[in-house]
């Protein structure tokens, strides 16, 4: 079992350095790591969990939470709330993670908080994700039987990755991008502290420098402190940190996307969304967080090839062509030219006329499929090409569209006539809907006729 030792015990409550570095240097550790919250009324942000009268804290103050498990984007202070709970409640913390740790250590953990039940044993496993099912089966007994007490961290859908046994068995709490407000808040106490910030470095910073640092780091709390701590540490003392200095540093910051996970699937449902939603400026916005991203091209295009039949459909049948010409160009030409092409086809989607009447009507046709008496083809319909079915009867009484007027013959051509595509009111379908409508007074005309001939 790997040394169960508080590594915090390497550090003096201040937070000053420690001898043992390399050639005997001193150690700080990292601004994000000395700044972390100490007790709940030190969390910032997340008024939706730890607001007055919110679950959590109830759950926390009368010590009547099982297992919980944290889902949110990285830096949004998952961990330092698990830390918080259990300095809370005075439980005994013991801390792995996932990408690090491996069943033989689960067991050995689990076997001593079975034997020592007084230590009221919080294991708080970050990265849970990681686990596979036979690790996660692993916490399920001693989970259910109260010997531990789990906060499980992840930055990955836990419907996905944590197994449906262990999520019935906990509270899941979901973590959102800090906002920028409390990110500034932090990033001033940093600044301000002393024993465990910045403060004795006598650098001072505007509350719009602070800002432009928040904004630079998405929510991300850890990445702010660090961001501030790098920033101070090439600055000289007692002088004010500047937008410009934050405007370089900012050059280097990577866009936070993530190709394979959450964050990709919520782009990309904004991205439709959005386009759906006839608003080009937020589409155009949403593709460049995709292309910044190091998104695929491929995969936009194929999502707008389905939106222009979903979405847009009969209102405008030009979409398909679009999108379809896109689809080809990004193949053809590939990045960066294509995200031209793509922006085209965005801008020309999201201004067109909407209507999802296809959709509609496929799921319609398609439950009358399964849910009724499957219709046979009328004989008038049938193939008639050779002498054995032209002798059975089929194609007898077809009646040849192009020799009627508007090409309305009042034939039937369903056993069981049904009502499946409804058109709509927009764009290109205002005309469809009074076409059908003018075509179908025709067939009822007709049909009378043949009706009173027959």
């Amino acid at each position: 079992m790997a040394d169960d030792t508080d590594q915090t015990e390497l550090f003096d409550d201040t937070g000053s350095t420690v001898p043992g570095g390399a050639n005997g240097s001193a150690f700080r550790p990292p601004l994000a790591a000395r700044m972390r919250p100490r007790s709940l009324a030190e969390v910032r942000g997340h008024e939706q969990l730890l607001g007055e009268g919110s679950l959590l804290p109830r759950l926390i103050a009368g010590d009547t939470f099982g297992s919980l498990i944290f889902y949110g984007p990285p830096g949004c202070g998952k961990t330092t709330l698990a830390e918080v709970i259990a300095a809370e409640t005075k439980c005994h913390c013991v801390r792995v993670n996932a990408v690090l740790s491996n069943t033989a250590e689960l067991r050995d953990i689990l076997r001593l908080a079975r034997l020592r039940p007084e230590l009221r044993t919080l294991l708080l496993i970050d990265e849970i994700h990681r686990f596979n099912k036979a690790q996660q089966d692993l916490l399920l007994p001693d989970v259910e039987a109260g010997n531990v007490r789990l906060i499980g961290c992840t930055t990955h859908n836990p419907g996905f990755y944590v197994i449906p046994p262990l999520l019935s068995r906990s509270h899941l709490f979901r973590l959102e991008p800090l906002k920028e407000d409390a990110v500034v808040e932090a990033l001033r106490a940093a600044l301000t502290d002393v024993e465990r910030g910045l403060g004795a470095s006598g650098v001072t910073a505007e509350d719009p420098v602070l800002l432009a640092v928040a904004r630079m780091t998405e929510g991300d709390m850890r990445r702010a402190l660090n961001a501030l701590d790098t920033l101070v540490a090439s600055h000289p003392m007692y002088a004010p940190l500047t937008l410009e200095e934050v405007s370089v540093f900012a050059k280097e910051r990577h866009l936070r996307y993530d190709r394979g996970e959450d964050e990709h699937y919520d782009t990309a449902s904004a991205f439709i969304k959005s386009i759906r939603g006839s608003d080009p400026d937020a589409a155009m916005y949403w593709l460049a967080v995709m292309l910044e991203g190091g998104e695929d091209p491929r995969f936009i295009a194929r999502r707008l090839v389905i939106l222009a039949s979903e979405d847009i459909g009969l209102a405008d049948s030009r979409a398909i062509t679009v999108a379809i010409s896109t689809q080809q160009a990004c193949d053809f030409v590939g990045l960066p030219e294509c995200s031209l092409s793509l922006a085209h086809c965005v801008l020309f989607l999201a201004t067109c006329p909407k209507s999802n009447t296809a959709t509609m009507a496929l799921g319609a046709a398609k439950n009358a499929v399964k849910n009724e008496p499957r219709q046979a083809v009328p004989l008038h319909l049938r193939d008639s090409h050779t002498k054995l079915n032209k002798s059975l009867g089929q194609g007898a009484g077809y009646l040849y569209s192009h020799e009627f007027p508007e090409g309305i013959s009042g034939q039937e051509y369903l056993s069981r006539p049904l009502k499946l595509y409804e058109p709509g009111a927009n764009g290109a379908e205002a005309a469809i809907a009074e076409r059908l409508a003018r075509w179908n007074e025709l067939r009822a005309v007709l049909r009378k006729k043949a009706s009173s001939r027959g």
